[in-house]
């Protein structure tokens, strides 16, 4: 099958190729790269697979029947209570030589319907400022609402809020 399903236990090491192979490709020369290179994948992995044992939901992937995994997402309720969005989308990564292919589209639409399925009508996505995918939220009707500051390594990094008020 081609296409969204939920994560499953045995997707956790591709779950976590994607997410370090992305940011390394993403973020190579704009974040600190010595944070970027101690990124690990089995690490990354074992990390997802205990997030599965301990029952993560809203935990999405994208399978080609050729290639495997090809991107991933996560969603769930709002984790910042004084923000008036129900929901949230904490993670969207999309292999970089699969970008381009309406993956991530997907992906996210599928959150999106996974998200009303569980009551919300509201979500946000923060995405780094220095993402150039950033840009991909906008064009799907996301509305940049708000801006904060992150820890990443031993910096400080910017990161963008996209809102969409109703799914």
């Amino acid at each position: 099958m081609t296409g969204i399903r939920q994560a499953r236990l045995d997707d956790a090491a591709a779950i976590g190729f994607i997410e370090v192979e992305t940011w390394q490709a993403t973020y190579a020369g704009l974040l600190d790269d010595h944070t970027l290179i101690a990124m690990s994948t089995a690490r990354k992995a074992r990390q997802w697979a205990a997030e599965m044992r301990h029952g993560a939901t809203g935990l999405w992937v994208w399978e080609d029947d050729q290639l495997g995994l090809l991107g991933f997402g996560h969603c769930g309720a709002q984790r910042v209570p004084s923000l008036t969005y129900d929901g949230e989308i904490s993670m969207l990564y999309v292999l970089p030589d699969a970008q381009g292919q309406g993956i991530g589209r997907n992906l996210l639409q599928g959150m999106f319907t996974d998200l009303k399925d569980r009551g919300m009508g509201s979500v946000l996505v923060w995405v780094l400022e220095a993402n150039p995918s950033r840009f991909f939220y906008a064009r799907l009707g996301g509305k940049l609402v708000l801006r904060r500051t992150i820890p990443f390594g031993a910096t400080q990094v910017d990161a963008l809020g996209y809102g969409w008020e109703i799914l």
